[in-house]
Order: C-alpha cells, then structure tokens, then sequence
C-alpha cells in the first residue's frame, strides 16, 4: 500500500512540475528557463526535479504533452456544445499560442532536434503527429460529410499539409512576430473550402 501511496505522490509531483514549467515557460521563454529555475518553481533541485524524468529532453517533451492537454481542454470547455469544427478549434489554437510565445519556441527547437532518431523526444514527436494527422483528417471527412469542404480533397493529405503550414508559420512568426499565424491558416481553409468539386 505505501508503495502504491508513494507512486500516487510521484505521479502528482510530475503533474505540479509540468504545470508550474508551462508557467515559467510561457511568462520567461524557452531560451531564458533553465532546469535549475523549473526546479526552484516547485521547490526541488535539478538533480530532484530530474529524478521525475529520465532526462532534461525528455521533461521538456512532457511540458510538450502537457501544453497539448491543457490545450484540448481548453478547446472543450469553449466548446462544450460541440457546435465548433476540428478546422475551427485549430484556428484557435494557433491563435492562443501568440500568448505563450516560449512554449512555442519550445516546440519548434524540440521538434527538430527530435529528428534525430535516438533523441528522447521523438517518440511524443511522431505519437503527436500521428495522432494530429488522424485527429484532423477525421475533422475533414466530417466538413465533407456536412458539405463545409468539398468531397474530392483527400482528408490525409490535407491534415499534413495543416501540419506543414502550422509548423511552418510558427517559426516564422518567432522571427517575425507581426505575422498573423490564425490569419494565414484561416485563408488556407478558406481556399480549401472554395476548391472546387469532383
């Protein structure tokens, strides 16, 4: 029972550091929030605070999943008739991360570095795009069930090119903050949704 007790607290204390570095994160930045100042943010050293993790890459792709989660339950609670369409809560997703500029800065450093095969985050790398391409897909084969986007677009592909586009925005937006990321993704639905037919 004490082991049990004991692997409650880990699992809570893991939650309280990825909560605590999405604040540190998003108020400092990525480059400016080091490990040592995450730990200081929940009261633990370095060393403790990487005893919760295997690594300092593999943290920073659990802040990842965090923002992903806190993310989605944002979306729901916004949407809590279900009125609002895949393409439309990804809009403002994309429109939300202009208020976290280092969780962003996160994302597009981790993601590349995850390129490489063995680098502790690429698993929550391809697990997220996996599932992103699927998810979106998904909210694509429901816009043209609805008759929102037209039935010869192929959902796969698609759901890629949101990807593709969101990525691409997000690093050229933190070169170039005047850029309106929302703005651009919501044209490309509207190209989609002005293709024409089969």
């Amino acid at each position: 029972m004490a082991r049990r007790g004991s692997y409650a607290k880990g699992i809570a204390k893991r939650e309280e550091i990825l909560t605590a570095a999405l604040e540190v994160i998003a108020r400092n930045g990525y480059g400016r929030a080091s490990v040592r100042e995450l730990a200081d943010a929940v009261g633990l050293s370095q060393a403790g605070l990487l005893h919760y993790f295997s690594s300092k890459e593999e943290l920073f792709a659990e802040i990842l999943r965090k923002r992903d989660e806190v993310d989605r339950e944002t979306i729901a609670a916004a949407d809590a008739d279900h009125e609002l369409s895949m393409l439309d809560g990804f809009v403002q997703v994309i429109r939300h991360n202009v208020d976290v500029p280092g969780l962003v800065q996160l994302y597009a450093r981790l993601s590349t570095e995850a390129t490489e095969p063995e680098h502790a985050a690429r698993p929550f790398f391809d697990e997220r795009f996996k599932a992103f391409r699927e998810m979106a897909a998904e909210g694509i084969r429901e816009s043209q069930r609805d008759g929102e986007l037209p039935a010869d677009l192929d959902p796969d592909r698609v759901a890629t090119m949101l990807l593709a586009l969101a990525d691409g925005l997000q690093t050229q937006w933190l070169m170039d903050p005047s850029i309106d990321m929302a703005a651009h993704i919501e044209d490309f639905i509207g190209i989609l949704r002005r293709s024409p037919t089969a």
